[in-house]
C-alpha cells in the first residue's frame, strides 16, 4: 500500500492501546468531549451570580432607595451641638458650689467650683464633652460622675441644642439648614451649710497632722427629716481639678495616695465602734427587761470568768476603769465596759440578751445594712454573729467573750459614720429612723418607726446629757448650747496600737434638732484627743457664726 493512502494520525486513532495508556488520566488521548453535567453546572453557576447582583440591585434602588438617598442628603450635612448650659449647686444659703463659666477659647460652658474645702464628697464632679482627632464630639453632654453632680444630673445638665449646616466635599461650611435651641438644666439646692462643712473638714485636717490621725469623718443630721446639714471627708480631691482632668500629676498622687482621699469615709468608711453601740444595746435591754432602769452593777475594773479547761487561769476582761455602782444612766455617763458586759452577755445574777438579740437590736437600729442613700456610694457594715463567725474563722465555735466584747463595739463590729448617726437621730427624735439626704426640702421619704418605748429612750437621752455634764464627754460644756452625747474609742491592730476615736450626739438636749458623729481614723493609742475635740472646735465655732442652729 502506497503511504499516500492514510495519514499519520489514523495510524494514531485505529491503533489499539498497544503502550498501555491509562486512558481514565488522559494518558493516550489527544482531546476528549465536555460532558453535558459540566455544562449544566458552569451554566447554573453564572445564573445564580446573575440573580444575586440582580437582587441586590433591587435592594438598593427600589426597597432601600429613599433610606440611602436620606444618607447621601446627610453626607453633606454637619450636626453642631449648641451646649446647654448646666444647673448651679447651691446650699441651703444660696452660696454658689458649683457653676458655670465660658471663656473665649472654650466652646462649651466650664465647671466650675470654689475653693473652700470639706465639700468635695457631697459635691462630685464631672466629665466634660471630648473630641476625636478631627475635632468631631464623641461625648457631647457635661456628665456628673460623683456626689450632688451624680444623683442629680438629669435635673441640672438640660438639653443640648443643634445646628444643622451644610457642607462641600471638601468639608467647608457653607449654609446654616436649621437649628434647634438648647434647654439649660435647673438648678438644685442642698441642705448642706457649706460654712459648716469647711470648718468640721478645717479642724479634722488640723487634727490629723498635728496627732498623726489617718483620716476624719464628720456628719451633723437633722433628726426630723434626715436633712444632712453638714458631711466632710478627711483627705478629700479636688472637684476642679477631677472635671478639668488635664493635671495628670495631681491626679496621680490623688491615686496613690495611702489615706484615700477618693473614699468618703462618711458613707462608705467603716469603723469598728468601741463604746458609741452602748445606747443601743442599753435600750434594747430596757425594751426587753433584761434590766430595771434603777439597778445597779458593780465594776471594780473587770470581771473574772472560770476557765473549765484551766481552773486556776480564769478569763479576765477588763473595764477601762472601777466604774464602781452603775445604773443604766450613770454606765452610758461613765461607759463602764462591766455593765454592758453583764446586760450583754450575762454575769452572775444578771441576765443578758444573748449575741442573736444583740444582732436583732443592732439591726433594728439600722446597723449591718445599707441605709438606701444615692447621693454617694454606701457600705453595709458587719453586725458578728455564729454564722458570721463560722464563716470567716477556722475557730468557729461562737464563745460567751465574744458576745462580751461584741457588747462593748469590739470584735467584727464595723459600722459607717452615718449609719451611726442616722441612729443617734432616732435616739434624740424618739425612735424614728430616717433616710439621709442632701436636697433642701425633700419630703415623703419612707421612714422606720423603732418599736422601743417614749420612755426607755428618754431614759438613753438622759444618760448621753449625764455624760456632758460629769462623764466621758465633758469636754462638750459649751457655753450658748445643750448636748447629750457619747464617746467611743475602739482599739486596733494586734498590739492596740492604734484607735479610731469616736463622739456621737444631738443638741440642743431640750429639743434635738440636729445629731452629729464624727470619727477621727486610726490615730496613735497614746494620744487623747480626738472626734470630742473636733466636735468641741466646731460647736463653739457654730455658737458665734451659726447660732440658728444651735436654739
Amino acid at each position: 500500500m502506497s503511504s499516500k493512502d492514510f495519514d499519520l494520525d489514523e495510524v494514531f486513532l485505529d491503533s489499539a492501546n498497544m503502550p498501555g495508556f491509562d486512558t481514565n488520566h488522559m494518558e493516550g488521548r489527544i482531546e476528549k468531549p465536555i460532558s453535558r453535567t459540566s455544562i449544566f453546572m458552569i451554566g447554573g453557576f453564572f445564573a445564580l451570580i446573575a440573580i444575586i447582583f440582580i437582587g441586590r440591585v433591587y435592594w438598593f434602588q427600589v426597597a432601600m432607595g429613599e433610606e440611602y438617598v436620606k444618607i447621601s442628603e446627610r453626607n453633606h450635612l454637619k450636626h453642631i451641638p449648641i451646649f446647654s448650659v448646666r444647673g448651679v449647686i447651691y446650699d441651703r444659703n444660696k452660696k454658689e458650689l458649683a457653676w458655670n463659666t465660658v471663656s473665649e477659647k472654650d466652646i462649651f460652658p466650664k465647671r466650675s467650683y470654689g475653693d473652700a474645702p470639706g465639700i468635695a464628697h457631697l459635691l462630685g464632679y464631672v466629665s466634660h464633652p471630648k473630641v476625636d482627632s478631627k475635632g468631631n464630639f464623641w461625648q457631647t453632654e457635661v456628665t456628673g460622675k460623683e456626689g450632688a453632680e451624680k444623683e442629680f444630673d438629669e435635673v441640672l445638665r438640660g438639653e443640648n441644642g443643634v445646628r444643622l449646616v451644610e457642607s462641600d466635599v471638601m468639608g467647608e461650611l457653607k449654609s446654616e439648614v436649621s437649628q434647634r435651641l438648647p434647654i439649660d438644666g435647673d438648678n438644685v439646692v442642698l441642705s448642706i451649710d457649706s460654712r459648716v462643712s469647711t470648718k468640721l473638714y478645717e479642724t479634722m485636717e488640723a487634727l490629723s497632722k498635728q496627732v498623726g490621725f489617718t483620716g476624719g469623718a464628720g456628719v451633723i443630721i437633722d433628726v426630723n427629716n434626715g436633712e444632712i446639714l453638714a458631711l466632710s471627708s478627711y483627705p478629700e480631691y479636688s472637684s476642679q481639678v477631677l472635671s478639668n482632668g488635664d493635671q495628670s500629676k495631681i491626679i496621680n498622687s490623688l491615686l496613690l495616695n495611702k489615706n484615700k482621699p477618693f473614699l468618703n469615709r462618711v458613707t462608705s468608711g467603716l469603723y469598728t465602734p468601741g463604746s458609741t453601740v452602748k445606747p443601743f444595746l442599753a435600750a434594747g435591754a430596757l425594751q426587753n427587761k433584761i434590766i430595771d432602769p434603777n439597778k445597779q452593777i458593780y465594776s471594780p475594773g473587770y470581771i473574772s470568768i472560770p476557765n473549765r479547761y484551766f481552773p486556776d487561769q480564769p478569763s479576765i476582761f477588763k473595764d477601762w476603769r472601777a466604774n464602781g455602782w452603775t445604773d443604766v444612766r450613770r454606765a452610758l455617763a461613765v461607759s463602764s465596759d462591766v455593765y454592758f458586759y453583764a446586760i450583754g452577755g450575762g454575769y452572775a445574777d444578771q441576765k443578758g440578751l444573748g449575741i442573736k438579740e444583740i444582732e436583732r437590736i443592732m439591726r433594728m437600729f439600722g446597723f449591718g445594712e445599707k441605709i438606701g442613700i444615692d447621693f454617694a456610694t454606701e457600705v453595709a457594715g458587719t453586725i458578728p454573729s455564729p454564722e458570721w463567725k463560722i464563716k470567716n474563722f477556722a475557730e468557729g465555735k461562737w464563745l460567751l467573750g465574744d458576745t462580751y466584747h461584741t457588747s462593748i463595739g469590739q470584735y467584727g463590729t464595723q459600722v459607717s459614720p452615718l449609719q451611726l448617726a442616722r441612729a443617734t437621730a432616732a435616739i434624740a427624735n424618739g425612735g424614728t429612723l430616717y433616710i439621709p439626704h442632701i436636697k433642701m426640702g425633700e419630703e415623703n421619704l419612707p421612714s422606720t418607726v423603732i418599736p422601743i418605748s417614749p420612755e426607755n429612750f428618754k431614759i438613753i437621752r438622759e444618760g448621753m446629757k449625764m455624760a456632758v455634764d460629769e462623764g466621758t464627754a465633758k469636754g462638750l460644756q459649751i457655753s450658748g448650747v445643750s448636748i447629750g452625747a457619747k464617746t467611743g474609742t475602739a482599739e486596733l491592730g494586734a498590739k492596740k496600737e492604734f484607735v479610731n476615736a469616736w463622739i456621737m450626739g444631738f443638741f440642743p438636749y431640750e429639743k434635738p434638732r440636729y445629731a452629729f458623729v464624727v470619727v477621727m481614723e486610726k490615730g496613735p493609742h497614746e494620744n487623747t484627743v480626738g472626734g470630742l475635740y473636733v466636735m468641741r472646735q466646731v460647736l463653739e465655732w457654730m455658737v458665734v457664726n451659726t447660732p440658728e442652729y444651735l436654739k
